[in-house]
């Protein structure tokens, strides 16, 4: 069953060009990931700053495995220093 990650972060103005090069990383690093299907990215309209990511992957497993990733776990890892809260995930699958 696919399964869809709903990403959520929060930063400020000023830190959006560091943020926006961390997450291209992060970016670059799924796309060779097995069971990695897609990746959207918005910005919230009525709340400047907010920004969400839906990924999308094959199975839960995927996902768990991606999360684990030591180089995964060192770019989240900056970014949630960079906005000064842990990012916040939701993951939803098909019912």
């Amino acid at each position: 069953m696919a399964v869809k990650v709903l990403i959520k972060r929060k930063v400020a103005d000023q830190q959006a060009p560091e943020l926006d090069a961390l997450l291209r990383k992060l970016r670059a690093l799924t796309l060779t990931r097995k069971g990695y299907i897609s990746g959207e990215s918005f910005t919230r309209l009525d709340e400047p700053g907010v920004s969400m990511v839906i990924s999308t992957w094959q199975s839960m497993d995927d996902w768990r495995e991606w999360v684990l990733d030591k180089d995964r776990i060192a770019i989240q890892e900056q970014i949630d220093k960079l906005l000064g809260q842990p990012t916040e995930y939701e993951i939803f699958g098909n019912v």
